[in-house]
Formats: structure tokens, sequence, C-alpha cells
């Protein structure tokens, strides 16, 4: 069976931003009190006009053109999303029209925080089986038209963007480029998340989530690496979408994951999951080494991404790899007690 690979990434965030300040004008909070707990400075806020589609639409034409090929070689675009504002007409036909896609398979997914994961395994799975031959991911939420500005406990988190990825089949010799996917769910969990009815606001048990996070995620992300073949210690990349930043350092110290590795990323929205992929890639912490600068060991072994992703009942950590350069010292110790 054929291996796949990312051929491009593409990110689109609005232009509006708000910051700490600006939400300490609306509710009991403070800068320092979100950066201390959250470790958010501040989130993008689409306009009211700007829809999912709008932003998905921005973000694919990104990776098509990142990507090398022409809207005709996509035969199936996957958009994960769990805000758009009607169920029909579905957002990735929409988008796939827009881009000049000429009739491909369209659908969308909602698995929520964990949506982007998922839609990077179904569509490596679709190349490999040979149902597809390339395929356009794309993740894109407008949270906040579901977010209640005096909730202090979700409008300081959630926000707007869009991220994107075209994926396809590995050449003749070249090792798949897309590692295993470990899934999981937890439906007991579910409530703990939630938007009630067309109009309702998203609510979420701050704690619950907390404990469950801290609790579940790293098992997950240490059967991923299992079953790729590798070590916490061979990770380049960390990119968690976690509630906040306590969690996101308790699942990284549990894993053993050094600093220099960890991209930090909170549930803005699950597109950013590849808004911050993307940018691991461009800035070369999960790129392609400098040409002359590889030693032996960069040159035979290959570069470790870890995405990890778990909310409204849902797990997934697949662990995508590109070729390797350097990361950062690792870590010393891999059972450091998680935060309390």
């Amino acid at each position: 069976m054929i291996g796949t690979k990312i051929l491009g990434f593409g990110g689109y965030q609005p232009d509006k931003v708000v910051t700490n300040d600006d939400l300490a004008k609306i509710v009991d909070t403070s800068d320092e009190w979100i950066r201390s707990r959250v470790g958010i400075q501040s989130r993008r806020v689409a306009r009211d006009d700007e829809t999912v589609e709008d932003m998905a639409e921005a973000a694919g034409a990104k990776a098509l053109a990142a990507s090398g090929l022409e809207p005709a070689e996509v035969d199936l675009v996957i958009v994960a999303t769990c805000s758009p504002v009607v169920p029909l007409p579905n957002v990735a036909a929409t988008v796939a029209y827009r881009l000049g896609i000429p009739a491909p398979g369209a659908y969308d997914l909602n698995a929520a925080c964990a949506g982007f994961c998922y839609a990077l395994s179904a569509a490596s799975d679709a190349v490999r089986a040979g149902s597809a031959r390339n395929v356009l991911v794309i993740g894109s939420e407008k949270m906040t038209s579901w977010i209640d500005w005096t909730d202090r406990s979700t409008c300081i988190i959630f926000a707007d963007g869009a991220g994107a990825a075209v994926v396809g089949p590995s050449g003749p010799g070249e090792p798949a480029g897309i590692g295993p996917v470990v899934w999981g769910s937890a439906g007991d969990q579910a409530h703990k998340i939630t938007i009630t009815g067309r109009t309702g606001a998203l609510t979420q048990d701050g704690q619950a989530v907390f404990r469950w996070a801290t609790t579940a995620m790293a098992p997950v992300a240490l059967e991923a690496c299992r079953r790729a073949g590798v070590t916490p210690a061979d990770i380049t990349a960390f990119v968690p979408h976690q509630a906040n930043l306590r969690i996101i350092e308790a699942i990284a110290r549990r894993l053993g994951i050094p600093r220099p590795c960890r991209r930090r990323h909170h549930p803005r929205g699950e597109h950013l999951v590849r808004v911050d992929t993307a940018r691991a890639v461009q800035d070369g912490r999960a790129g392609p080494p400098a040409a002359g600068h590889a030693g032996a060991a960069d040159r035979v072994r290959r570069r470790v991404v870890l995405r990890v992703a778990g909310g409204h009942g849902t797990l997934a950590a697949p662990l995508p790899d590109v070729p390797r350069s350097p990361c950062g010292a690792r870590a010393a110790n891999r059972n450091q007690p998680e935060e309390k």
C-alpha cells in the first residue's frame, strides 16, 4: 500500500486582534491573570460578515498554491468544522466550488477539537486506499459566533480562523510522511463542553476539562509514538490543542518533551493546529535542514511532529513526519509530576 505525505500548508487568521486588556473591559479579568493561567496574549476575531466558508477558502487557496497542484488535481475536499451557522449546504462543497475544484468528493467532519487529526487521517487513508489521489483538508472555525462575551470561562479562550493541508501520495521509495493515528472517545464527558440549541452559547466545565485532559491525552500520545516506532525523545515539534498553558505543560512533562520542541497551542479553534504546524515547518523547526548543514544522523533519521488534540469527548494523535533537523536538548527527567 502506498504511503502519504503533506504536500503543502496554508493558514488564515482574521485581521482583528482582541487583546487581554480588551477583554478586561468586558469581564472581570486581567492581562496578567489570562497570561499566567491560560497562556494567551491575544486572539483573532472574524468580521461579522466573514464566514466559516470565507476563511476556509482563504486557507485552502494557500495550501493549494504551496502544494504546486492545480485545482483539477484534487479529487476530495474535507472540512473539519463545528461552527457553521447553517447545517446545509455543507462547507466543503461550497469551498471546493469557490476554489475551482471540479466536482470532487466533499464532506464536512465534526470532531470538535480533534477535527484536524480526524480529517488528516481520513485524507491519508483515502489516498492509501486509492479512493482519492490528492485531498485538500481544511479546518475552519468561527467560534466567536457561539461565544457569550460576558462568560469569562470561555470568551478568553476561543477565536476564529482557518488552516489547511494538501495530502497526496509519497513518491517511489520515499518514506511515508503521515504516520499512525490513535483515535478515541469518551462519550460520558461530551457534556463538559457543549452548545445547547442552534442559538445557544458555548459552555464548558473548566475543572472537568482540566482533569480529563491531563490524564487522558498523554497515554494517547504515547500510543501514537509506539505505533510510529518512535519515542518522545525523537519528537521534533509538539503541537498540542488544549484549554490552557498549564494543561499543555503537564502533558509535555509526562511525555518528557523538551521545551524547545513545544509549539504552544490553545483551543481558539482546532484550525490553529494546522496554523501552528505550518509555522513550525516554515521557521525550520519541522522542516528540512539547510543544504550542507545536516549531519550523518540527520540525513538518515526523520523529523517527527506529534499533534495531540482532545475535546468534546474525542481524542486523536497523528504523527506526520518530515526530514529531521536539530530540535534542542533532550528532557533530562521524563517523570516530573503533573501540575496541580
